[in-house]
């Protein structure tokens, strides 16, 4: 049996049809389940270890982005297979794992085709899709080999599953990492326009570990919990997640 955690935000009157139609197709492959919905309050892994207790065979994320960054980072350690079904907008993640916005997905779900993903991990934190230090006064170390310092405030992003894009050139670029490494892009500030910041073209490599310092608090955003920092480490965790993917997934 599997189990649905139900994002907080589907219960608003616009997705009624789309979680109607999608309940109706679970139901036609014979993968529907238990459902739960998410509360702010609510502690995915406690609720995803009880649920595994009782002998379920596959927990699936019904939401956004948000929602696959908040049960992931907080269940990353649970021992069960996942699976997502996105619903509305902001789901880069979806396209990355080859699954389909809305009721298509449970196509993707029912065939069970599976691969086991990389977890990110600093400070004793885990995130899956991707980690975010706005423009700061930082150092970076990675792989005990390289040290990386700007004279101005540098932004970081640490991808994992969620693609960093950036315009450069006039075009845009869409990195998708999934290489058994995690993907670093450092953006040095090149100045202050009207209306945004102005960076330079970014650097970008892959690493294993990183360690990330300053003199003063930074932020530090991953799957989107927030905190401020003046040291971390960055690595590749040991464990990996298994997740039900689509034929058309980008790694």
């Amino acid at each position: 049996m599997y189990v649905y955690l139900y994002d907080n935000f589907l219960r608003q009157k616009k997705y009624d049809s789309t979680i109607k139609a999608i309940e109706t197709r679970l139901t036609d492959f014979g993968v529907a389940g238990k459902i739960i919905r998410l509360q702010n309050f609510t502690d995915p892994k406690a609720t995803i270890e009880d649920e595994i207790k009782k002998g379920v065979s596959g927990i699936i994320i019904v939401g956004n982005d948000a929602t696959f960054g908040y049960v992931l980072s907080r269940a990353a350690t649970c021992e069960a297979l996942f699976g997502f079904l996105p619903v509305g907008g902001n789901n880069q993640i979806a396209e990355v794992l080859g699954i389909p916005v809305g009721v298509e997905a449970c196509e993707v779900l029912s065939r069970r085709r599976k691969v086991k993903l990389d977890i990110g991990w600093f400070n004793n934190r885990y995130f899956v899709s991707k980690l975010h230090i706005p423009p700061s006064k930082i150092v970076v170390e990675y792989d005990e080999k390289f040290k990386v310092s700007a004279k101005d405030k540098v932004e970081l992003v640490v991808c994992n599953l969620q693609p960093f894009e950036w315009k450069g050139k006039g075009k845009n670029h869409t990195i998708h990492p999934q290489d058994g490494k995690l993907e670093a892009f450092l953006r040095p500030v090149a100045g202050r326009g009207i209306f945004k910041t102005k960076y330079e073209e970014p650097s970008i490599f892959p690493f294993q570990e990183m360690i990330v310092s300053s003199k003063k608090p930074f932020v530090v955003s991953a799957d989107g919990k927030e905190s401020k920092e003046t040291k971390i480490k960055i690595k590749l965790a040991k464990k990996r997640i298994e997740m039900v993917v689509g034929r058309e997934r980008k790694f």
